[in-house]
């Protein structure tokens, strides 16, 4: 096992800037995942690590050895890419073995590496099918295969799953956390899947624009979150906009004067009086109820109108107007509770607990 660092790394591509100063570690063993829209660096970041690409300043290292000059094969890479990249004339066992082939190992000891992985990845039994005679599950454990079989210091996996359906993406994203974890190959992720990440990732550096935003783990990114984008890019999240107008420094408790009225929340940080802040809120982190309730020292309670109702099975997404703005709410296990309605007036239990400032 190895860790990997990436120093104050920059990548320009003629007048775009797809990586600004970027650092990041990796620890041994360690799953982290780089997440991130369309376009923010992350697959430009992971091809610098890999040594695809040679970042137009900084340096990567494998543990103490500085490796950024020096090549994919040299660095003992394993990479599994979006689109799989098998050999199509090629059958599976070819697949999985090429990378062996390629560093010289004896016949005998690629039969017996490929038969252990192909059993770890249960594809045993389709060694001698070509790709265009498996299912997308399928080509993806035989990409993920060829990339372990050659015992890589460092795993790299590209939008491996962005291919499949939901349910085999959600088979396999457990197969792959499982395997990684067995295996303690220091690995890094990429996906713009934001319930990928949360799911299978020890940490996640969330990317905007060519910078990380954020690195901590899938608790501390959803629930601490740093950034607006941050908040707004994981999950389902509700944004208001406000002024500190008192601090109640013996509580905790700061009074924001907001879009949907005075709130009360808890002082998570050192807060001005006066200042402009923002106030982050989950919508499970919310209870709605149909009867008027009273606010307390340690919540506040809005009045609003059922704007949707949407049925997810296991919750109910219920969009509510208060203060002219929508909020978001998520009602869970919905069978055990009264049934909402558009248009109906509603109670909205905000606790000062749940509620994140950001300036």
């Amino acid at each position: 096992m190895v860790s990997v660092r990436v120093e104050d790394v920059w990548m320009i591509f003629g007048k775009v800037t797809a990586l600004q100063g970027v650092n990041l570690e990796v620890k041994e063993g360690e799953m982290v995942t780089l997440l991130g829209p369309s376009g923010c660096g992350k697959t430009t970041l992971l091809r610098v690590v890999s040594g695809l690409y040679k970042p137009t300043r900084g340096k990567v290292f494998f543990d103490s050895e500085d490796v950024t000059e020096k090549n994919p094969w040299e660095r003992n890479v394993g990479l599994v890419f979006q689109d799989y990249a098998l050999w199509p004339h090629m059958t599976v066992f070819d697949n999985i073995a090429y990378g062996l082939k390629l560093r010289k190992v004896p016949a005998s000891e690629i039969k017996e590496r490929v038969r252990e992985v192909a059993e770890l990845l249960r594809i045993e039994d389709l060694l001698d099918r070509y790709p265009h005679q498996l299912s997308g599950g399928q080509q993806q454990r035989v990409a993920l295969a060829r990339a372990i079989v050659i015992n890589p210091s460092v795993l790299l996996l590209d939008e491996p799953l962005s291919n499949l359906d939901a349910k085999i993406r959600i088979n396999v994203r457990t197969e792959i956390r499982k395997l990684q974890k067995e295996l303690k190959i220091t690995s890094i992720y990429v996906t713009h899947d934001q319930e990928e990440a949360l799911v299978i990732s020890d940490r996640i550096a969330v990317m905007n624009q060519g910078v990380i935003e954020q690195v901590g783990t899938p608790l501390e990114v959803y629930y601490n979150p740093r950034t607006l984008f941050v908040a707004d890019f994981v999950g389902q999240v509700n944004i208001v906009g406000g002024k500190i107008i008192g601090i109640d420094e013996t509580q905790g408790i700061v009074v924001v004067d907001s879009e949907i009225g005075e709130i009360r929340v808890a002082a998570h940080q050192n807060l001005r009086e006066g200042e402009e802040v923002y106030l982050v809120f989950r919508p499970e982190m919310v209870e709605v109820s149909k009867t008027p309730l009273r606010g307390s020292a340690d919540s506040t309670v809005f009045e609003g109108v059922v704007d949707a109702v949407q049925f997810l099975g296991n919750l109910l997404r219920v969009d509510v107007i208060v203060g002219g703005k929508k909020l978001r709410v998520e009602v869970h296990n919905p069978l055990s509770r009264e049934w909402l309605l558009p248009q109906e007036k509603i109670f909205v239990v905000v606790p000062a607990a749940n509620v994140r400032v950001l300036k």
